[in-house]
């Protein structure tokens, strides 16, 4: 049975003040939940503050990006080691606001998957088609794409990964849960081709594309849809310890 995993992405929202208060607020919310692996994202900014907060808890640190080099003349980049002297247990890698926006390709996100699992800590790897391209029939050869180039050479025992549909990133469009269902058992038969059946049934899929609390429990009922990776719905304590508490299909 995989663990669900949910996880807030809180990209270039949050000061550190405002971190420590949203968390003030949300951990008696989820303190009692044993059976969700419970994840924050915040800037690189509040990352110290959450991490001083949330030690202790049943909540884990995650950075937004990271950089697959340890040290060096790299400006304004941040090392694995970096982030997991802060109490960083996971790095987000390959969003797809981070290869559209900043030209990340599959070649720097798979250096990068590499790279945090060799500073012991687990990515959670992004991958996202287009609407062109969904529309044009192309989910799957993009996202296998993305999935060979990605994780060529990786331990999939020591990552996540985070389907997140572009289309549905920040437009209050969601998939439906067939949609979600179908492309997640595709990303899990195409990981069984490539690391085996077994490998693939135990690694956990996170939906992400405007989940929110009203269509979280319905997402989550979908046998190959392990969690959700969240933006806009993880800033407020009481809309993503919803999320957290979702309701169980019986």
């Amino acid at each position: 049975m995989r663990k669900p995993f949910i996880s807030a992405n809180w990209k270039m929202h949050m000061t550190g003040t405002e971190a420590v208060g949203f968390l003030a607020d949300f951990l008696p919310a989820v303190k009692d939940v044993s059976d969700v692996d419970i994840v924050i994202a915040p800037p690189f900014t509040a990352l110290e503050a959450v991490a001083g907060h949330t030690a202790g808890t049943n909540v884990s640190l995650s950075s937004q990006n990271v950089f697959y080099e340890e040290k060096g003349a790299y400006t304004g980049e941040i090392s694995p080691g970096m982030l997991k002297s802060l109490g960083c247990a996971y790095a987000i890698v390959g969003h797809s606001e981070r290869r559209q926006l900043f030209g990340e390709t599959d070649e720097t996100v798979n250096k990068k998957i590499k790279a945090v699992q060799a500073g012991s800590m687990q990515p959670i790897f992004c991958i996202g088609e287009s609407i062109t391209q969904r529309e044009a029939g192309q989910t799957n050869d993009v996202l296998g794409g993305q999935i060979e180039a990605g994780l060529q050479g990786v331990d999939i025992s020591a990552l996540v990964v985070a389907y997140e549909p572009i289309w549905a990133i920040g437009t209050g469009v969601t998939a439906t849960t067939e949609q979600a269902q179908q492309t997640h058992s595709f990303i899990r038969r195409k990981l069984s081709e490539i690391f085996g059946a077994e490998a693939a049934e135990a690694t956990r899929i996170l939906y992400g594309g405007s989940v929110k609390p009203d269509n979280v429990d319905d997402i989550m009922a979908c046998p190959d849809v392990d969690g959700a990776l969240v933006g806009g719905a993880s800033l407020k304590p009481d809309s993503f310890a919803r999320l957290v508490n979702f309701r169980r299909s019986q």
